[in-house]
């Protein structure tokens, strides 16, 4: 018999990737499914494997909300099928989260548990618009409220309580009730000209923030038509707000922006984006992998047989230089074998990349793209020398002909590794590009614009801004009809310039 797998109630925290727990983000690596709600931020979506098995149960088909019940029925259900069930929820589980309604139901199936704290939506939304739930000078407790009555029962909040406190008020879940919550506290003793915010979708490039009293909090919020999810806040600490707001002050705050460069390079991309204030979502729509296929491996092992009678070793891609090595070990050789020459790469990205190889390298063009290094070879190196390029099955023309310019130098385009287009991830993009709401899609190359195009299909271009590294890239964009900026060096700070 199959055994009994377990379920995790983790918290997603209130939107933003990078508030996620450390354990947390170690369990969407590794779980098999992943029962999520529709206050797990798009950004941290993004970031679950692509062929990991994911469950809403934010919203049905109908656009209604799943009860529970059934949401404690399908964590059984998952569980008895032996997975490891991650139960995503937003900000913690146990805070208005209905955490302990689930573990009561597992409790009575016998299916085994843990439950991961999430950073809560309190106390990090107001932070991220610069209000400290507490603060020597002005309070020194806090109170958090919800502000959604479960239906069938009148809401038992004691507001006349609340009010003595003399404390911060945090309401969640409370934006179609916040003329009722303003009225109560107001009715309960509490000035109206006390100070009031709400903080709609904070941590994410959709934060707004409206500041007002408890008199007018709720006549401002539809003024700026405020829609959940949504904070409020009541108390001195909100006149905090304009003096230590940071985040909306962060260069790129605001901008959310689409990468869809192939996973295996690395997130150091993403990480400058964040560091700036964007959210990101990731959406590889590409990947590279060893060129396979007894033919094209036959020919790659023929190549290694002759390094010998190369001077120049091209790489135009960090990738390439990974799979060339790669390779070199499969082929019972190593870095000895290529110790007599010398080495061209496009950009700094390959060359960090062959550092890490114990290479440094001799020829690097001053704009990288493949045209200037197929000119700067063409230019610099003697009559008589052989160049190897190993690079993609895909790659362009222009360093090729750059490099028969000077008829004197002989090259073999060897390819290394293919790209292939990630169809897996055709639904995430859709559901992330349907509403309009990316300020800017970043490509790293024309194959990402094809890849991006054909899993997108039908749809308005032109509402499109494109960030694209090198002008080949930028002609695949422009020839989609997408608005383009564009980064003439093939370096990641140069590209995060052009956001």
């Amino acid at each position: 018999m199959m055994q009994t797998g377990k379920v995790w109630l983790a918290g997603a925290g209130p939107g933003s990737v990078e508030l996620l727990t450390v354990k947390a983000w170690k369990l969407i690596k590794a779980g098999d499914c992943i029962v999520y709600d529709r206050l797990v931020g798009n950004e941290i979506l993004s970031m679950i494997p692509a062929d990991t098995e994911l469950i809403n149960v934010g919203k049905s088909s109908g656009h209604h909300t799943i009860p529970q019940t059934e949401i404690n029925q399908i964590l059984i259900r998952e569980a008895k099928l032996g997975k490891k069930v991650i139960r995503l929820k937003g900000g913690d589980p146990f805070l208005f989260g209905r955490g302990g309604e689930e573990i009561e139901a597992l409790r009575r199936e016998g299916i085994p548990f843990e439950v991961v704290p999430g950073v809560s939506s309190c106390a990090a939304v107001p932070a991220y618009n610069g209000i400290p739930v507490t603060h020597r000078d002005y309070v020194s407790s806090v109170h958090i409220i919800t502000g959604h009555r479960r239906k069938g029962r009148d809401r038992q909040t004691d507001y006349e309580a609340l009010v003595r406190t003399k404390g911060t008020l945090v309401f969640l879940m409370g934006v179609q009730a916040l003329e009722e919550i303003m009225g109560n506290l107001m009715l309960a003793g509490i000035a109206g000209s006390m100070q009031a915010a709400i903080l709609q979708q904070g941590t994410t490039a959709d934060q707004r923030r409206v500041t007002a009293t408890v008199a007018t909090l709720a006549e401002e919020a539809r003024k700026q038509q405020i829609e959940p999810p949504s904070v409020i806040i009541v108390g001195e600490v909100v006149k905090l707000a304009e003096e230590f707001a940071w985040h909306e002050q962060l260069p790129l705050s605001g901008e959310r922006i689409l990468v869809t460069r192939p996973a295996e390079r690395g997130d150091k991309l993403q990480e400058y984006l964040r560091a700036l204030g964007a959210e990101v979502l990731t959406v590889p729509v590409i990947r590279t992998v060893p060129a396979d296929g007894q033919k094209r491996l036959q020919r790659i092992r023929k190549e290694f047989k002759r390094l010998r009678e190369y001077q120049v070793l091209a790489f135009t891609s960090p990738y390439g230089v990974q799979c060339f090595f790669e390779m070199l070990l499969d082929a019972g050789m190593d870095v000895r074998d290529v110790s007599h020459m010398r080495f061209a790469v496009i950009g700094e990205g390959t060359a960090n990349a062959l550092k890490d190889k114990g290479i440094r390298a001799d020829y690097m063009p001053g704009h990288y793209d493949g045209r200037s290094l197929g000119r700067l070879l063409a230019k610099e190196l003697k009559d008589g020398t052989g160049i190897l390029l190993a690079r993609s099955s895909v790659g362009g023309t222009e360093i090729l002909e750059e490099i028969s310019k000077n008829q004197a130098l002989s090259y073999t385009d060897l390819a290394v590794y293919d790209t292939v287009f990630m169809e897996n991830q055709r639904e995430r993009l859709r559901l992330f590009m349907k509403d309009g709401s990316v300020t800017k899609v970043i490509f790293t190359s024309s194959s990402a614009v094809e890849g991006f195009c054909r899993l997108l299909g039908e749809y308005s271009y032109e509402t499109v801004q494109a960030v694209c590294m090198g002008g080949k890239t930028e002609e695949a964009a422009k020839a989609a009809g997408m608005r383009t900026v564009t980064a003439r060096n093939a370096s990641i700070e140069e590209l995060v310039l052009q956001c």
